[in-house]
């Protein structure tokens, strides 16, 4: 069946949460389903309030594949008062438990960007991708990217992954590591060794992608 991009309907939101929890890998951190999906939840809605692009893929009525990105100089592609309440609340729920901390994932992110910033000018952060992992082979990732670097020809963008999620898929689609750093995630009692990335990509014209 013939994939088809368009703007992501709001019947799939939760879709696309169980995109993230599953392609992002959150349930190696927690098995608690309630957690997982307020999490999954939070992460969505706030990379959402973010985005000036938005890439969803379909298969006929359903859901296969999500990309976001926030680019500057463009307009939001989606506001929302209530889920920007949500995040806010989250946010603080998050920063109670962590007594006011920033994770050392957070820590590692920024001091990663702040160098890169200082060797390139960049236009913008890749901040969701995620397709439906029950679905192989069929290019979905692949297909988004493409039309991703098409609309932004010519931008530098920029995007954290991490050792737990399948960072070569960026690799093999020409993003650069420009960035690293070992962790230990702090996971209530647990630590949990990571290894944080920063890629980047100089986004190509119609002809050069093709």
């Amino acid at each position: 069946m013939q994939i088809e991009l368009r703007e992501l309907e709001r019947k799939d939101y939760d879709k696309a949460i169980e995109f993230a929890i599953e392609g992002m890998h959150f349930n190696r951190y927690t098995e608690n389903k309630k957690e997982l999906y307020m999490y999954g939840k939070y992460f969505l809605y706030m990379e959402m309030q973010r985005a000036t692009q938005m890439i969803a893929a379909y298969m006929g009525k359903k859901l296969v594949g999500l990309v976001l990105a926030d680019v500057k100089g463009e307009p939001k592609s989606y506001r929302s008062i209530w889920k920007g309440l949500y995040v806010k609340i989250m946010e603080l729920i998050m920063k109670i438990i962590g007594k006011g901390r920033a994770s050392s994932y957070e820590e590692a992110n920024r001091k990663m960007l702040q160098n890169y910033k200082k060797k390139a000018d960049v236009d913008g952060e890749i901040c969701f991708v995620a397709a439906d992992p029950n679905i192989q082979g069929k290019g979905i990732g692949s297909y988004m990217m493409k039309e991703l670097e098409q609309r932004e020809a010519g931008k530098l963008l920029y995007l954290f992954t991490d050792s737990n999620c399948t960072y070569h898929f960026y690799e093999h689609r020409g993003f650069q590591q420009v960035g690293s750093q070992d962790i230990m995630l702090q996971l209530g009692r647990k630590e949990v060794p990571l290894t944080c990335f920063l890629f980047s990509k100089q986004m190509m014209c119609r002809n050069e992608v093709e």
